[in-house]
């Protein structure tokens, strides 16, 4: 299994909505019974911050499988992916919006950037309400999924879906250059490994827990994506089907698809087909932030890096 990270591992580390911003080693399977090493870290989260009283929450339960993530960190991949597999699976229309399908087979996924949307996204009745939590009942009852990327990349992708992309983002954070936002309270690195941290605290003492670096999906697409279908209850899959929509979710053929407005979702819609900075599948390049942060901001980033849990593996 390739898929990151489960007790033994840890314990051996080393060291679409559209958003409404608003100022204001290998994976080891477990042994039965045996829980995921919890951060040196560890500090429960308050009871609070569970609690999602908004009609949204609906939309984030009854999932099988959560998927929890820092806004570009590779979950539009994933998800083209499994809908490419599992609509070709059952002969289904594709579609980026899985929910649509109550089919037996059909495993029900939801993707949430959870806490990094609570802390950055609508406003302050909306984060009382708990609008962007996954309820704490559900994140008990199904297997979480954490996908991470090296914030850096994250937080330059994100910058570029701010400033290039999103209609919604407000004039004053889209007029601040890459530097500024890089520090930006909200929005900068800093709070990209505060919510990484806090999921990592929360969620790493659990068996149903399991840990997914982009950078090893990146390296080897095939061997991650047929552990992540193994994970979804598709231990044998259909091998044809498999590699048809490995190359369907190819990052070619997703930019080609999104030019051309080919997805049924808002979620694949670049803000301008002329600029190629300002597509939802940009260019999911490892190590990519070099070319647009500074010297200065790369030993800034590096340094508010040091605050990320080693278990994660990115280091300065």
């Amino acid at each position: 299994m390739a898929i990151e990270i489960t007790s033994r591992s840890l314990t051996g580390a080393q060291p679409d909505e559209a958003a409404v911003y608003k100022e204001s080693p290998r994976r080891l399977i477990p042994a039965p019974g045996e829980r995921i090493a919890r951060s040196r870290r560890w500090r429960p989260a308050p009871r609070w911050t569970r609690r999602n009283f908004s009609s949204r929450a609906s939309a984030l339960s009854g999932g099988e499988v959560i998927f929890l993530s820092v806004p570009k960190s590779g979950r539009t991949w994933v998800r083209a992916f499994l809908c490419a597999y599992f609509c070709k699976r059952h002969g289904l229309e594709f579609t980026l919006q899985p929910g649509r399908y109550n089919q037996p087979g059909f495993p029900r996924v939801v993707f949430s950037h959870d806490l990094f949307e609570h802390r950055t996204k609508g406003d302050l009745w909306d984060r009382l309400r708990g609008k962007y939590l996954v309820p704490r009942k559900e994140l008990r009852r199904a297997k979480i999924i954490l996908l991470v990327r090296d914030p850096r990349d994250c937080f330059v992708s994100l910058y570029l879906q701010l400033t290039r992309r999103d209609p919604n983002a407000p004039l004053e954070l889209k007029q601040k250059s890459v530097s500024a936002m890089l520090r930006d309270k909200r929005f900068g690195v800093r709070a990209i490994i505060v919510a990484l941290n806090d999921w990592l605290d929360e969620f790493s003492g659990r068996e149903n827990f399991t840990l997914m670096r982009y950078e090893s999906l990146r390296a080897s697409p095939a061997e991650h994506f047929r552990d992540l279908l193994a994970l979804l209850g598709e231990s044998a899959p259909e091998m044809p089907i498999f590699h048809e929509a490995l190359d369907f979710s190819r990052f070619e053929n997703m930019q080609k698809l999104e030019a051309a407005g080919a997805f049924d979702s808002k979620i694949l819609h670049p803000g301008d087909v002329r600029d190629p900075e300002s597509f939802k599948v940009r260019r999911g390049k490892v190590g990519g932030y070099l070319e647009y942060l500074s010297g200065k901001d790369q030993q800034y980033a590096a340094d508010v890096l040091a605050a990320l849990d080693p278990h994660f593996g990115y280091k300065a």
